[in-house]
């Protein structure tokens, strides 16, 4: 019928040392029992848009169509964002971080002190547990090792 519907490829935006290091990882934990995951606190912050529009959609349109108000979608120059560092387990949640600025090695020590051993201590108490962050540059700085 002439329409064509547009999406944009996604791929991972990982190379070849952080594939073989996620995967060098999975494998030495596939067959961790859920006892052992039950120990694993998780963390990482993730950045949310709090303006309209800025999602990828799909338009159905047909070819001549695109300038058409129908085909055509708003959009904010300047969207608001929020950067919120969160962690949880098997034992629970910990509360929430909005980060204000970018993620350094400073900052994120502040965010640990702050936030994750405050967590560590509420879900797990004097129990073992096992800290997982990524591979982010604060996350993996000298300094914060």
């Amino acid at each position: 019928m002439g329409y064509r519907c547009r999406i944009p490829q996604v791929k991972p935006l990982l190379n070849q040392k952080q594939w073989q290091k996620r995967l060098t990882w999975a494998t030495e934990k596939q067959h961790w029992t859920v006892a052992q995951w039950s120990k694993v606190l998780f963390s990482d912050e993730s950045k949310f848009c709090m303006s309209f529009g800025n999602q990828a959609a799909r338009v159905w349109r047909k070819t001549g169509e695109r300038e058409m108000p129908k085909c055509l979608k708003s959009s904010v120059k300047y969207p608001q964002l929020v950067m919120v560092w969160g962690a949880m387990s098997a034992a629970g949640v910990g509360p929430l971080c909005f980060i204000k600025g970018r993620v350094n090695a400073a900052s994120y020590q502040e965010i640990l002190e702050h936030f994750m051993l405050p967590s560590a201590e509420k879900l797990y108490g004097d129990e073992d547990f096992i800290f997982q962050h990524d591979l982010a540059p604060a996350h993996s700085a000298k300094t914060t090792g």
